[in-house]
């Protein structure tokens, strides 16, 4: 395995501030060897910034597969240097039929068929349910503060940048209208707030978080359909964030193609439904901001990387018995790696919209 190239294109590419969490705990990890001999797959979308996810884990001894599915997206030249550096890339069917591994860090589901001898660390809530039937332990990394740092503020971010590349700009008192004010719809909000734009979020207005009130111009109940076909009248832009798979199915289909709107989803699903062709929604009606080189900036995602890697050390370490059981990463474990972020990272104040 030869790893300069990887190396090189990460030093060229990246400040150490911009991944303080992964920084350190590849430099504790090539001291304490903690996952020595172990084969763990990695299922973390392969992009230029989730290589240095892949040489903490090599620092920490692991023998390192990398796997990619057509569950989530990849970035094919990064894949192609991961081969040329002797790094295996298989998808599930290749694994299915000649490799098992001790841990599986897997996201969104995608290698849930293969059991692994220790357990999973599973990055992503659209694939929390998919183990049960496996009986071996799973480490949430989605369940706790840190995973909100890229979902709400990433994500939030990224949706503008991706708008931005595709030649939409100037958001100062347009209207832009959310579907769901989850993390991803709440860091949509807030960075829509700081562009300027006005913003209408649609939603469940039994269940929004308080900090909505804030950033938000105007809030409409997702039930009352014609006030939603309404305020999409005329509207610069329209964005689906509410996680729900068909989530607009209920709405008039003129109601989004007539309405003028740029038409975006930032959902892993599609959220418009089959009555909206794909050619109506910016990107085909896949997640928009994987038409970017780094879907989620780095210094976003550095902590959640961190903590799915740390999924794995705490798996191994403790030694469960196989069987399901669901964990949710211990608040010391969070707390350490916060504590790196804060101190040595690039976010400030955005660090307090995810409490």
């Amino acid at each position: 395995m030869n790893l300069r190239p990887v190396l090189d294109l990460l030093h060229n590419s990246y400040r150490a501030e911009e991944y303080p969490a992964l920084k350190e705990q590849t430099a504790e990890w090539k001291k304490a060897r903690p996952l020595e001999g172990l084969r763990l797959l990695d299922a973390t979308p392969v992009y230029r910034n989730t290589l240095l996810k892949h040489c903490a884990l090599l620092a920490a001894g692991a023998e390192l597969t990398v796997g990619i599915s057509p569950v989530m997206a990849h970035d094919p030249g990064i894949v192609r240097l991961l081969q040329e550096c002797g790094i295996p890339v298989r998808t599930a069917e290749e694994c299915k039929r000649d490799a098992a591994f001790d841990l599986i860090l897997d996201c969104a589901g995608a290698f849930s068929p293969l059991i692994p001898h220790i357990g999973y660390v599973e990055l992503t809530r659209s694939g929390a349910g998919s183990y049960r039937a496996n009986r071996r332990p799973v480490f949430f990394a989605d369940g706790g503060r840190i995973k909100r740092i890229e979902t709400c503020l990433g994500t939030g971010e990224s949706y503008f940048r991706a708008m931005h590349r595709l030649g939409y700009d100037g958001w100062e008192g347009r209207r832009l209208v959310l579907f769901g004010c989850g993390k991803v719809g709440l860091g949509i909000l807030f960075y829509a707030h700081k562009s300027g734009a006005r913003t209408t979020v649609v939603t469940d207005t039994r269940c929004l978080p308080p900090q909505a009130h804030a950033y938000a111009e105007r809030i409409v109940d997702y039930r009352n359909t014609e006030e939603v076909a309404a305020t999409l009248q005329g509207a610069y832009a329209a964005v689906t964030a509410t996680g729900v798979r068909h989530a607009l199915a209920a709405l008039p289909p003129e109601a989004l193609t007539g309405s003028g709107a740029l038409l975006a989803n930032m959902g892993v699903e599609d959220e418009f439904g089959p009555q909206i062709a794909p050619h109506c929604v910016l990107n085909g009606k896949r997640t928009l901001n994987f038409t970017l080189e780094e879907p989620t900036r780095l210094r976003y995602i550095d902590a959640t990387m961190a903590l799915h890697n740390a999924g794995a050390v705490y798996l191994r370490e403790r030694h469960l018995p196989q069987e399901y059981a669901f964990i949710l990463p211990p608040e010391e474990t969070e707390n350490e790696i916060l504590a790196v972020t804060r101190r040595d990272g690039l976010l400030g104040e955005e660090l307090e919209l995810i409490g």
